[in-house]
């Protein structure tokens, strides 16, 4: 008989180099303190960034957590990862839309909003903190990192 893999999330905005890679973190940091095993990654849905590390501000949010997030690199999403995912979580809704518009039929990952795992803030975008200062990045934080908890609740409860 053979394993069932580990349930698989990525997360994605437009770049992936400010919210999704803190989201990836933040969901990483989750599970290990649940011992949960997941498969965890994130993308964008541009293609600009494609390679390059995530920004300064993301990097030294994350480190005033403890986590080091650089050595993550931006990538685009593809059409693989609508069947390599169970849930892919966009972090605002212009995000979720793209990903509906390039989606293959007859996927399988679950497509949803990242504070749609937090109730009260339901349908809700995470902002983007790129064009502000380092106060937008600690807001950002906060909230993927609330939402990671939950999804690891979610996914604790549910196996996937």
């Amino acid at each position: 008989m053979s394993a069932v893999p580990p349930a698989s999330i990525l997360f994605v905005c437009l770049g992936n180099i400010c919210r999704s890679p803190l989201a990836e973190a933040a969901l990483r940091e989750a599970a290990d303190e649940a011992g949960l095993d997941l498969d965890i990654d994130s993308a964008g849905t541009g293609a600009w960034h494609i390679g390059k590390g995530p920004d300064p501000r993301s990097c030294a949010e994350a480190l005033r957590h403890g986590i080091d997030i650089s050595s993550y690199r931006a990538r685009q999403v593809k059409a693989d990862d609508f069947r390599r995912f169970d849930r892919i979580v966009a972090l605002d809704a212009s995000n979720l839309a793209n990903l509906k518009r390039i989606a293959p039929a007859g996927h399988s990952a679950r497509l949803s909003l990242l504070l749609d795992h937090v109730p009260g803030l339901e349908g809700q975008d995470v902002e983007d903190p790129y064009y502000g200062g380092p106060e937008g990045f600690e807001t950002t934080w906060r909230q993927v990192r609330e939402a990671a908890r939950n999804l690891v609740a979610e996914i604790a409860g549910s196996g996937r």
